[in-house]
């Protein structure tokens, strides 16, 4: 056993010496292989570099071989280049030497049709003209070329004239009186549009401008534009002018019949307003007594009214006329050079305008002279109009040259220079109305110059406002801003309270012409009422009271003196039915003759007063139905009861064998006598 466990460890050291040996002869063999390969690559290595050394020897060899030929291609290709850059100048050259050749045809036919292919050809000339300048100024070429392009800016601005000229038409009456009238019952006023121009043509007219201004440097254009462009301006205004003038004298009033059709189904409504104004202003016809004064026809009075609807309505059409041409005209002019052509474009229709005005001055003043007031009135709604559209006016004619912006300005001073001298020159007139007595009304009724005096103040007050400016505009204490509507009021009550008290000193003046004081004071009555009466019918009472509180209490006052005073007229009658020189007598006393002779000569004076103021006073006038029954009633009352009484105290007086000769009328027949006093048909 013991033999055994030394023996063990000699067989593992073996095995393991073994195995060793075995790994040593494998390392051995791969560090011989390694070797071998180490050499064969030391071997490839060396091919390789020989290979390079040989393949960078040709790239120089190739190199120093193509780079000389490299050069000379590129050389070729330069020469080449700049060959045909030349060649290409050569071309560009040649055509301007052939452009007004080329060009001949299209600039002889005009731009017309083809604005657009004539202008490429325009700037064809155009590039001509600046070479030949930069580079051959002397060359006979030059001159051909600059004809050619002048001839082409002539056929443009030819073009631009023609088109105008062709396309520019007035604009339509019916169309002007839609664009400016006013209707309160739409809530948004439908704009309307004045096309001046087609559009294709508006453009091509652009076009040219456009062209002419950057490289024609011409501005003749802009004189041809204003004056074509002013002259249907001028002819729009005339025409809606004779417009009025045919159809306005049949039908009064003139609307345009697209407003009319709008209408057609609510015939109940009220016609629109004419333009922006507040109501209807024509002028009231003047009385039959202002007619046969001036020997002025009703037809002539509708002929002046329309000449005033006619005024004012070319007014308004002016403002939107121009303010629609200066819309148009910045389109087509220059921004520098609008005002101006716009200031010239107006010029001629403003000029019209403003000379009708200074005409309808010139006939107010000339009226003023005859002493006819009344015909200044056409002025107070011209005024008025004018006045209300100031402010859209300025704005319209803003940037114009002073003297264009200040004729408005001038004519409206004009007017109400003119109407205020009017004014003072009506109320001096009512004061010294001479007393004519074959003017005196016969009858004592209303006197002309009272009739036309309250007309006068009450188409007045149609104008109140326009009427108190006028007055105050001749305050020299006080500068147009100072003006107020309570001011204007009260200048212009002062006015009627000055025409109203000189025409009662006339008429009190007037008065005593007659030699029957009953029948002056009848005349005063009438009078008087009849002013009182027209104050309140036409509210000029509340304009009166502004500064004279008492008027009507005082017209009343005057108008019940002057109703005692004709009262006092029947005391001739009555005195005969008094007391006085009544006999005293006892019942069943005989009378003497004497005392007989005082009772038939009371009853005589008494038949004899009665029989004569009747037939006389029958044929005065009262027209005042109330105040003619007023004074009837308490006449016959006066009268009648004194009447009575008489007859009573005289019923047991024998004072005659004839009683019925003296007794000749009863109470009820005296009664119907006064009756009919002031009756001219009873």
């Amino acid at each position: 056993m013991g033999i055994t466990s030394k023996m063990i460890p000699t067989e593992d050291a073996s095995a393991r010496k073994r195995e060793i040996e075995e790994k040593l002869k494998q390392e051995q063999e791969t560090l011989s292989f390694i070797r071998e390969n180490l050499e064969k690559s030391d071997q490839l290595t060396k091919g390789m570099v020989s290979i390079l050394s040989s393949f960078e020897s040709r790239l120089m060899q190739l190199e120093n071989s193509i780079i000389p030929v490299h050069k000379q291609t590129e050389n070729l290709q330069r020469l080449q280049e700049n060959v045909d850059k030349t060649l290409s100048c050569m071309d560009h050259v040649i055509s301007y030497y052939h452009v007004a050749k080329d060009t001949d045809r299209i600039i002889r036919e005009g731009p017309t049709g083809r604005l657009d292919e004539y202008l490429a050809c325009i700037a064809k000339i155009q590039k001509a003209v600046e070479y030949f300048q930069d580079n051959n100024p002397d060359s006979p070429e030059l001159n051909t070329v600059k004809a050619r392009f002048e001839k082409g800016k002539e056929l443009l601005e030819a073009e631009f004239r023609s088109l105008l000229t062709r396309y520019s038409k007035p604009v339509p009456p019916i169309l002007i009186l839609d664009a400016i009238t006013v209707d309160d019952e739409l809530e948004v006023q439908e704009e309307v549009v004045l096309e001046h121009l087609p559009e294709a043509v508006l453009q091509d007219i652009i076009c040219i401008a456009g062209w002419l201004v950057e490289y024609g440097r011409n501005q003749d254009f802009m004189n041809v534009y204003f004056q074509i462009r002013s002259n249907q301006l001028d002819r729009s205004i005339k025409g809606l002018k004779d417009h009025f003038r045919k159809n306005s004298a049949s039908s009064g009033i003139l609307y345009s019949p697209a407003i009319q059709t709008k209408r057609k189904d609510t015939p109940t409504k009220k016609a629109p307003k004419r333009p922006g104004y507040d109501h209807d202003l024509r002028v009231k016809h003047h009385s039959d007594a202002l007619t046969e004064k001036h020997g002025a026809a009703t037809g002539k009075d509708d002929v002046l009214d329309i000449e005033i609807d006619s005024y004012i309505h070319c007014i308004s059409a002016f403002v939107k006329l121009a303010q629609s041409e200066y819309t148009l005209l910045t389109e087509i002019i220059p921004e520098h050079h609008q005002k101006k052509t716009f200031d010239s474009l107006i010029q001629e229709a403003l000029d019209n305008l403003m000379l009708e005005g200074d005409n309808i001055v010139s006939a107010a003043r000339r009226a003023i002279m005859r002493h006819d007031y009344s015909a200044v009135l056409t002025i107070f709604p011209i005024l008025r109009h004018l006045k209300m559209n100031k402010s859209e006016f300025d704005t319209t004619l803003q940037g114009t040259a002073a003297s264009t912006k200040n004729k408005l300005p001038t004519l409206i001073t004009s007017m109400e220079t003119i109407g205020a001298k009017a004014l003072e020159e009506f109320a001096d007139s009512i004061k010294n109305d001479p007393d004519k007595e074959y003017n005196m009304p016969k009858d004592g009724t209303v006197h002309e110059l009272t009739s036309n005096a309250i007309l006068f103040l009450q188409q007045l007050l149609d104008f109140h406002e326009t009427a108190g400016a006028m007055l105050a505009s001749q305050e020299p204490s006080l500068s147009a801003n100072s003006y107020t509507s309570d001011f204007n009021k009260r200048l212009l009550s002062s006015y009627i309270c000055k025409v109203l008290g000189n025409l009662q000193l006339n008429l009190l003046s007037k008065s005593k012409v007659y030699e029957d004081s009953a029948l002056s004071a009848i005349f005063l009555h009438n009078n008087y009422n009849y002013i009182l009466k027209s104050l309140e019918k036409s509210e000029l009472i509340q304009l009166v009271t502004v500064t004279q509180k008492t008027a009507e209490s005082s017209y009343k006052e005057l108008i019940e003196q002057q109703i005692q005073m004709y009262q006092r007229s029947w005391l001739k009658v009555t005195e005969h039915l008094t007391d006085r020189n009544m006999p005293v007598f006892q019942p069943g006393t005989k009378l003497k003759d004497k005392e007989r002779q005082v009772i038939k000569d009371k009853f005589k004076g008494f038949n004899d007063g009665l029989e004569e103021l009747c037939k006389i006073q029958k044929g005065w006038a009262i027209p005042d139905k109330e105040q003619r029954d007023f004074i009837r009633q308490a006449q016959k009352k006066v009268v009648s009861d004194a009447y009575r009484a008489f007859l009573q105290r005289c019923a047991n007086i024998s004072f005659t064998k004839n009683p019925e000769k003296y007794h000749k009328y009863r109470p009820e027949e005296v009664e119907e006598m006064i009756e009919k006093l002031f009756d001219t048909s009873a």
